[in-house]
């Protein structure tokens, strides 16, 4: 505790959480990945602890079978930026749990104190949406595709890759870390 760094962004990095075998043979059935990274800077002293602020974005891995490549796009906010299309897998995870620098702002220089950051990272195979569309598909209820909101094949086809993710094992995954305290210079 104590150590002087830099004002600068934290760079975070996820390792070895695209290489699960599960992960790999889900993806490549058409199931996208998505990365929900969360950091917080903490304030560290006193009673509490207290969190200054903190920062979430996405970043969504697909495989597009008909061009047999792997396509990213980190989400931030409201605003989308494509970080690439990869014929190999490996491209692309190479590329997304290498090093990357974390859109929150650090302490200001000259702050008094100590701090340190928390990082979680959350990888679903699926969104929570899907997960909802194959409770209403398996009750049977498509009335949104049939009053012309939803197509009705996208809500099958998507109730039916949800169920087999699930059965395949495409749980949710959550990796928190903490970094060491340090002194804003």
């Amino acid at each position: 505790p104590g150590d002087s760094v830099s004002t600068a962004s934290p760079l975070v990095r996820a390792t070895n959480v695209l290489g699960v075998s599960t992960v790999r043979e889900l993806l490549d059935h058409g199931f996208p990945a998505r990365l929900t990274y969360r950091i917080e800077l903490w304030s560290a002293g006193g009673l509490f602890d207290r969190r200054l602020r903190s920062s979430t974005w996405d970043v969504v891995l697909r495989f597009d079978p008909v061009r047999r490549v792997y396509e990213s796009v980190r989400v931030i906010g409201d605003r989308a930026e494509p970080v690439g299309t990869f014929p190999l897998l490996a491209d692309a995870v190479s590329e997304i749990e290498g090093p990357h620098k974390a859109p929150i702002s650090p302490p200001g220089r000259g702050s008094a104190g100590s701090y340190y950051y928390t990082a979680t990272l959350t990888l679903e195979m699926i969104s929570v949406s899907d997960l909802a569309e194959l409770g209403r598909w398996v009750r049977g209820d498509l009335n949104p595709a049939v009053r012309g909101r939803r197509n009705p094949g996208t809500a099958l086809g998507r109730g039916a890759r949800t169920l087999l993710s699930r059965l395949l094992g495409g749980e949710r995954r959550t990796i928190e870390g903490r970094s060491a305290r340090f002194r804003a210079e």
